[in-house]
C-alpha cells in the first residue's frame, strides 16, 4: 500500500567446513554471506538453503555450507558481507591471496553478473584498511563492486538508544566496556547523498546498489495460506496423522480411555483437518 518494493534475502551464517562438521573449536567460526532473491526461484531456493541450515547445519547458528550454495544458487545475488565475512575476514589477516580464491570461488557458483564485494565505511579503522584491498580485487577479478551500510536503527540519534538496549540485553551498565556495542554512531539507514559521500571516487558502487535493488523482482501471493506438504508413509497425511494421536492418546490414558476424552480428540482433528493444518503439524512433530 506504500508503494515500498520489498528486497527479500538473509545474511546467512557459512560453515567454516560443511553444515555437518560440529567440532567445537575448528567449526565454532562461520562468516557472512548476504543472500538477495531476484526472482521467484531464488526465493525458492533460499527458503530451501536456510530449512537446510536450520534442520542440518545448526551449531551455535544455523549454518549453510558450499554444498547448499552450489545446489541453490540460481536467482540469488550474493554480497561478500561486512568484516565478518570470508572475504573481508582473509584481508584483515593479510591474507591477499586466500582472498582472492574465495572472490573466484563465488564469483564461479553464482555466475560473474551475481556476485558482488561490499565495500562498507561506519568510521572503522578495520573497514578502512581492507577497502583499498577490496578495490584492487575488483580491478583484478572484474568482480563488481557494491557501497552498503549495515543499518541497526534507523537514525544517527537512534545510537545511544541501542547502546542502551544493548546494555539491557547484556546487563550491563553504559560506562561499562561492552563488546557487544558499536564503536561508532554510523551504523543506521543512510541517505543517498550520506552514501555516495562515503566512497566519492567510486559512483558505480553506489550505482549497482540501485540495479541490485531493480533485478530484485520477487512477487509474493497474499491472502493464501501456502504450507510445505508432508510426505507420510502411506501417502495419506490425514490418516497417519490421526493414527499417530491416537498412539498418543492411548500412551497417555490407557487402551480403554474416558469417552469424553475420545470425544475431545476427534473434536481437535476435525478442527485442524477442515482449518487444512494436518501437515503444518506433522512436519512441526
Amino acid at each position: 500500500k506504500a508503494g515500498i518494493k520489498p528486497i527479500l534475502g538473509c545474511e546467512a551464517y557459512v560453515a567454516a567446513r560443511t553444515r555437518f562438521d560440529k567440532v567445537h573449536g575448528t567449526d565454532s567460526e562461520n562468516a557472512h554471506l548476504v543472500l538477495l532473491c531476484e526472482n521467484e526461484t531464488g526465493y525458492h531456493n533460499l527458503v530451501k538453503m536456510i530449512s537446510a541450515a536450520w534442520t542440518e547445519g545448526f551449531y551455535g547458528r544455523p549454518r549453510v555450507d558450499r554444498e547448499l550454495l552450489r545446489e541453490y544458487h540460481e536467482g540469488l545475488i550474493a554480497l561478500s558481507a561486512c568484516l565478518a565475512g570470508e572475504i573481508p575476514r582473509a584481508l584483515t589477516q593479510g591474507d591477499y591471496d586466500r582472498a582472492k580464491r574465495i572472490a573466484l570461488e563465488y564469483r564461479d557458483i553464482f555466475g560473474p553478473e551475481n556476485f558482488f564485494l561490499e565495500l562498507q565505511d561506519h568510521g572503522l579503522e578495520e573497514q578502512r584498511a581492507i577497502s583499498p584491498q577490496i578495490v584492487r580485487l575488483s580491478r583484478e577479478t572484474g568482480i563488481p563492486l557494491v557501497c552498503t551500510n549495515d543499518a541497526h536503527y534507523l537514525s544517527k540519534e537512534d545510537a545511544r538508544m541501542q547502546k542502551v538496549l544493548i546494555c539491557i540485553q547484556t546487563n550491563t551498565t553504559v560506562d561499562e566496556p561492552n563488546p557487544m556495542a558499536f564503536e561508532t554512531e554510523e551504523f543506521y539507514l543512510k541517505s543517498e547523498e550520506e552514501m555516495r559521500a562515503l566512497f566519492p571516487e567510486l559512483p558505480e558502487a553506489f550505482d549497482n546498489t540501485v540495479r541490485i535493488a531493480e533485478r530484485c523482482r520477487v512477487e509474493l501471493t497474499f491472502g493464501q495460506t501456502q504450507l510445505p506438504r508432508f510426505d507420510a508413509p502411506g501417502g495419506d497425511s490425514a490418516a497417519y496423522f490421526r493414527q499417530r494421536c491416537y498412539e498418543g492418546l492411548r500412551r497417555h490414558y490407557g487402551e480403554h480411555p474416558d469417552p469424553a476424552v475420545t470425544e475431545r480428540l476427534e473434536y481437535e482433528l476435525a478442527t485442524i483437518e477442515q482449518m487444512g493444518y494436518v501437515d503444518y503439524y506433522l512436519i512441526v512433530h
